[in-house]
């Protein structure tokens, strides 16, 4: 008997935790949705001038930690067209990487 009672209260304690769980999302979304696109616009301009540290040697510009951000650049020459496009640089600054 007290098998069939330890059961039903481990089956109940999980629907609480799963419905708890599912509230705690809900209240997430709801809090964070009118914010999501202030999120979103900062996240950009965190990752554009993230390329730009990382390509600023290459346009001239003294980059300190260009030994460290070297090793970068082949996984960022994919997302770089769309980054000079949105600096408003309508071809390539990088003579030798024609993108455009």
């Amino acid at each position: 008997m007290s098998d069939d009672h330890d059961k039903e209260h481990d089956s109940r304690r999980e629907r609480v935790r799963a419905w708890l769980s599912q509230a705690r999302f809900v209240a997430e979304e709801f809090y964070s949705a009118r914010y999501r696109g202030a999120i979103a616009r900062a996240k950009r301009d965190e990752d554009d001038l993230f390329m730009l540290l990382v390509f600023s040697e290459m346009m001239g510009v003294p980059n300190p930690a260009a030994y460290y951000t070297l090793e970068l650049q082949p996984l960022l020459l994919e997302r770089f067209h769309e980054w000079h496009r949105r600096m408003g640089m309508e071809r390539s600054p990088l003579e030798h990487f024609r993108c455009c």
